[in-house]
């Protein structure tokens, strides 16, 4: 393909992703097919000659999206969604186009200073204290992580480094190894599944802290826990605290938490994935209160924010923290503005060396939408989950089983876990409509999260229609059944 082709090919791909998502409503939302149903339909082994851009087109339809789960769909309901836009998906062809590879200032000076300013500019949204932004020429700052995932992980290992480092500092002899052996982490018992996950790879205990009637973790829990595992030889060193967990959106207490982290020396994390979005809304912005006593924060653009996966931004209030832990000098990647407090070498700031150009993502979003545009997006989300609060509020069938604060509203039938399980599957069954489950206390919990970006008030008024009819004929059934029982 030259580039007289490549100009004809991609503005034929621009009006194939625009058709889709103009008429994605359309299709079903969750995929009717059965595991392995690709293999059957293509050549076991690549093709030895070319072939044209038309059949490769074709099979895209015929191959690919029977099986596609359609998370721009407003349909979709399921986790915390993919809220990408026309103007991220631009910046993402540019990124692609322009090819860059990230790793140093020098690598590409535009990719390391666009990504330094679009975390300030975001930082700034959020109201962010100035410890964590790279413009005051202080200890901390931004960068620009694939996941939530890699940023907990990150700030993970760099307490552990950090927390190592003290203890030696204090008892040289100690070695490393036991030193590890020793350290706790905590998290809520309500937090994402990726924290344990991280506490796995650095090789360290990690306790889950019981969370109160709000399904969050509150300061007199978590300090009884840190009081009883000192005294047994445990060496507290990293809390992860979340702000809108992925079950309910429940938010940990971090202004009551906070203090003791500092007290103890525990590095505090706070995962804000999703809600932390919602933070640049003045309404929003007092759940992060208490983040100027955290080391780090990150939240997930592409889920809230209107910006494509992948864009996790996360923050650290001393980057040294963070980069002394990765720090990897080989000559080949060695330049003349190294150590320049104007430059930032973001290959060690991360877990992969190299990295795509992603803050264009950001820099087309916020300046094509703005930031009152950004806002009105997610005020109307959230007014969208309300009413679907009502909805089910208003059916004596259905309770709601937690507070529902911004997209996220956590139902169920009234009645047993194998009702709510046989709810859910119907509703997957037909494909009309996606949701995923979730516990609460033990009990089978559906999930129902508003964040599509076309997602208008008659999405939610079909989707309660559609829950309500196949839950009337179930227990319809029920009640035919317990009666023939009887």
């Amino acid at each position: 393909m030259d580039a007289a082709e490549f100009r004809r090919r991609g503005k034929e791909m621009v009006d194939f992703v625009a058709d889709y998502q103009e008429n994605i409503e359309h299709r079903r939302v969750y995929p009717d097919v059965e595991p392995g149903y690709l293999r059957s339909m293509i050549p076991s082994e690549a093709p030895l000659e070319p072939e044209s851009y038309e059949d490769v087109l074709r099979d895209v339809d015929r191959v690919i999206m029977p099986g596609v789960t359609h998370w721009l769909s407003p349909h979709f309901y399921a986790y915390y969604a993919n809220s990408t836009s026309f103007p991220s998906i631009l910046a993402d062809l540019l990124s692609s186009g322009i090819g860059t590879i990230g790793f140093t200032w020098a690598a590409n000076p535009a990719c390391s200073e666009l990504e330094t300013v679009m975390l300030d500019w975001l930082g700034k949204m959020l109201q962010l204290p100035e410890d964590f932004l790279s413009e005051t020429q202080g200890q901390g700052g931004g960068v620009i992580q694939g996941t939530a995932s890699e940023a907990t992980l990150m700030a993970l290992l760099s307490a552990r480094l950090k927390t190592v480092k003290c203890v030696q500092e204090s008892d040289p002899q100690r070695s490393e190894a036991d030193i590890i052996s020793k350290l706790i982490a905590y998290t809520s018992e309500e937090a994402h599944s990726s924290v344990e996950k991280a506490s796995i790879i650095g090789g360290v205990v990690i306790r889950m802290v019981p969370t109160d009637e709000h399904f969050s973790v509150r300061a007199e829990t978590l300090e009884k826990m840190v009081a009883e595992d000192k005294a047994t030889g445990y060496i507290p060193f990293f809390f992860c605290a979340t702000l809108g967990t992925t079950p309910c959106c429940a938010f940990d207490k971090i202004d009551e938490l906070g203090p003791i982290c500092n007290a103890e020396n525990i590095w505090m994390h706070i995962d804000a994935a999703y809600a932390g979005c919602a933070f640049i809304c003045p309404e929003f912005r007092p759940l992060l209160n208490g983040v100027e006593f955290a080391d780090s924060f990150s939240i997930n653009p592409n889920k809230f924010l209107l910006v494509g996966f992948d864009c996790s931004a996360m923050w650290v209030k001393k980057s040294a923290d963070l980069t002394r832990a990765f720090q990897m000098d080989p000559e080949y990647l060695k330049h003349e503005h190294q150590g320049s407090g104007l430059v930032k070498d973001y290959m060690h700031w991360g877990i992969p060396m190299a990295r795509r150009f992603r803050s264009l993502k950001l820099w087309f979003v916020f300046r094509m939408y703005g930031l009152r545009g950004l806002q009105a997006f997610i005020r109307k989300h959230v007014e969208l989950a309300k009413t679907f609060e009502n909805l089910v509020r208003g059916d004596n069938n259905f309770e709601i089983c937690a507070e529902v604060v911004m997209g996220l509203v956590c139902f169920r039938l009234k009645g047993s876990d194998e009702l709510n399980k046989a709810l859910l599957k119907q509703i997957t069954r037909t494909g009309k409509i996606h949701l995923v489950p979730c516990t609460l206390r033990g009990r089978f919990v559906l999930r129902f999260v508003v964040c599509g970006r076309t997602t208008e008030l008659r999405h939610i008024q079909e989707a309660w229609k559609h829950i309500t009819e196949l839950s009337s004929k179930l227990l319809q059934n029920l009640f035919d059944h317990e009666g023939k029982e009887n």
